[in-house]
């Protein structure tokens, strides 16, 4: 497969982003922004809510057969559209201007909040095995630091960016492999000491369980699509991107899958419902009283490449939005590394205020959380849109077993946004809120001028 030139005018060009990322990085970046907290605390309050192997273990597989469809298709924009900036560049481009600015800010803030969320979490980990650490002004202090240590690697350069992205991506899955074969050879007694055998629920309390659980799966597979924010850095974008998008989330798939299967060899499916961490608790039968340091090592560990994936992915994002006008000018701008330096000083910034009023943005991540699948659902018919108004255009990669595989990425999606809605409408309705209120801004914009015309 040939890739497609990128082209872009010279009133976007305020910078020049540098074409030196290879497969490699796409999968680093894929499993880096995809492996984070959501495997450790998920599967405890999965497996309540479906106490039995196989629904538990099929939640899994069904949500990694989304994130395998959505890869499928959103391969095919990112070698279509070789221009950084994730989703955004897609929406903008098939849907217009208005469906981009939704996009690319939901996008945006919901990704530099997750680069605190995490932060957080190794402060409060960090605080667990350090006693003299432990504390929340403590933890505040070292989601800070490492916040802005991270910052300071890719201020430096893509170089820089993406050998931090690589190695800690490499070492993360290393230590889950190494988990999960010790699991298997040292674990195994803790099944055997399950004295309960909880009811599995029925009828509409079954669905309501299947959904809420497919719920936690789908945020946990989250990120699947890392490679896409990096198109026009990628050195053969309509070869590298199907790559890394297939390799990665099959990837992310296996270790998910035999994690969970561990957890169900080590602790049972009736020891495991509940747990905070059901990680942590199948490492104390597996190694004993060293198992909590051990988990937490793993956690912190993981985590670390999430948050460089987190700031890598949203400088992007406000890079792409600031060459089109939505952001100021001067946020387009690279350095010689190929940072875009004020994009990312901006991004980290706004990680920082997350971080140091964390208690008052908790809600608003929780809600920036339903534009996750708001924003798939959004490619999925762009590529529909697409196919039908550039139908000449070239594709270095079609989708494929489309537009069957689209379509149900597509509705699926779109029963999960139906079931988040029902499930916990509260949220649901300030995402809304913020949906409405979205469009008076962006008219705002557009009156002053602020967003540029093609």
């Amino acid at each position: 497969m040939q890739s497609t030139p990128i082209t872009v005018s010279k009133s976007e060009r305020r910078g020049h982003l540098l074409r030196v990322l290879g497969v490699g990085f796409g999968l680093a970046v894929i499993i880096g922004n995809t492996i984070g907290g959501g495997i450790f605390s998920r599967p405890g309050a999965m497996a309540l809510q479906l106490p039995h192997p196989a629904l538990f273990l099929g939640v899994w597989v069904l949500g990694g057969l989304y994130a395998l469809l959505g890869a499928i298709s959103l391969a095919e924009l990112g070698a279509m559209i070789p221009k950084s900036g994730g989703q955004y560049v897609f929406a903008r481009h098939a849907l217009g201007e208005y469906a981009g600015f939704l996009v690319g800010w939901s996008d945006w803030i919901s990704t530099c909040g997750s680069a605190a969320g995490v932060s957080l979490l190794i402060g409060e980990f960090a605080g667990a095995l350090f006693p003299v650490l432990n504390g929340k002004r403590e933890a505040a202090a070292i989601a800070v630091v490492v916040a802005i240590v991270f910052a300071v690697l890719q201020w430096r350069g893509i170089i820089w960016g993406s050998t931090s992205q690589n190695i800690t991506s490499s070492l993360k899955a290393l230590a889950f492999l190494v988990l999960i074969a010790a699991a298997f050879l040292l674990g195994g007694n803790g099944a055997s000491t399950t004295t309960t055998n909880p009811a599995i629920p029925a009828g509409m309390a079954l669905i309501a369980a299947l959904v809420l659980s497919l719920q936690s799966a789908i945020y946990t597979y989250d990120g699947w699509n890392g490679v896409v924010y990096f198109s026009e850095e990628v050195t053969d974008p309509g070869r590298d991107i199907p790559r890394s998008m297939f390799g990665g989330v099959l990837s992310v798939i296996v270790i998910y899958l035999l994690v969970n299967l561990a957890l169900l060899y080590v602790l049972g499916i009736s020891n495991m419902a509940g747990q905070d961490y059901a990680v942590g608790a199948a490492a104390k039968v597996i190694f004993g009283p060293h198992g909590d340091t051990i988990f937490r090592a793993l956690a912190i560990l993981s985590m670390l490449s999430a948050i460089n994936a987190y700031h890598l992915m949203s400088t992007r994002v406000l890079f792409a939005m600031s060459r089109d006008g939505l952001f100021a000018n001067k946020a387009a701008e690279v350095n010689k590394g190929g940072t875009p330096a004020i994009a990312l000083f901006t991004s980290v910034a706004v990680a920082l205020l997350f971080i140091v009023f964390g208690q008052t943005f908790d809600k608003v991540i929780t809600v920036l959380a339903f534009f996750f699948v708001a924003n798939y659902t959004l490619s999925f018919v762009s590529v529909f849109v697409l196919r039908h108004r550039e139908p000449e255009k070239e594709r270095p990669y079609r989708a494929w077993g489309y537009p069957w595989t689209t379509a149900l990425a597509l509705i699926g999606s779109v029963l999960f946004l139906v079931g988040v809605i029902a499930s916990d409408t509260r949220n649901s309705l300030y995402a809304l809120g913020l949906l409405a209120v979205s469009y008076p801004l962006f008219r705002l914009l557009k009156l002053t001028g602020s967003i540029s015309k093609d």
